[in-house]
């Protein structure tokens, strides 16, 4: 029992640490080579897991080689187009200028009730408002709509609106986090005298936000808890 335990808890330490060197990509856009290597991970890890009598080093080091072939991969997509077209394929225009290309959708083996709902997923009801329609290699679709249908922005009224920059975390959970304070230029004496306008200290301090303007948001942890 306590060595299923510790074999599971191994396991889970290496896979992690494989996931992390493999990058931060979401499972929806992972590539399909990526994808092979993480289901492959997966399997040869609950064999180890799960049988005892097959010793730990028999899913350690087919882990460690499909790390090193995912890493030699993505370094041939760095350096040549044509091996990343090979291995990742290339987007493929499902709508051009309006019009549903209908060979595009059979070569990729999408039905147009599946496009329609690719589309509605990104609040787009009507196909007659789509200019383009891209599948990426990672099967997201990527969508620009007709001019006339496009949501405004500023820039089309000629306003410039004011840079607002980034947020940063000054405390999180009562803790400082001295790293953003030092990317800002500022101290602990300045965000104590900031906080405490709030009628408490920062260590009371469930988050400490400052945004690209300078305002500032603090909430107070609940003392209960």
């Amino acid at each position: 029992m306590l060595i299923n335990f510790a074999r599971a808890i191994i396991l889970y330490i290496i896979v992690l640490i494989v996931m992390r060197f493999m990058g931060k990509r979401e499972i929806s856009q992972l590539q399909p080579f990526e994808l092979a290597i993480s289901i492959m991970i997966a399997d040869l890890a609950s064999i180890p897991m799960s049988e005892t009598g097959t010793p730990i080093s028999n899913g350690i080091v087919p882990i460690l080689g499909l790390l090193v072939m995912h890493l030699l991969i993505s370094l041939i997509n760095l350096k040549s187009i044509n091996a990343r077209q090979i291995i990742c394929g290339k987007p493929r225009i499902l709508i051009y200028r309006g019009k549903i290309q209908e060979e595009a959708l059979i070569k990729e083996r999408f039905t147009i009730n599946e496009l329609q709902e690719r589309l509605r997923a990104q609040n787009i009801q009507n196909l007659g408002d789509v200019e383009y329609a891209i599948l990426e290699t990672s099967g997201q679709i990527t969508v620009i709509e007709k001019p006339n249908k496009r949501t405004t922005i500023p820039e089309d009224f000629g306003i410039m609106p004011d840079y607002e920059g980034i947020s940063y975390d000054l405390v999180i959970d009562g803790r400082i986090m001295d790293k953003n304070l030092q990317a800002i230029g500022k101290d602990y004496s300045w965000l104590k005298k900031e906080v405490n306008k709030f009628n408490m200290n920062p260590e009371e301090a469930l988050i400490v936000t400052i945004d690209g303007k300078g305002q500032i948001f603090c909430q107070e942890k609940n003392r209960k808890v």
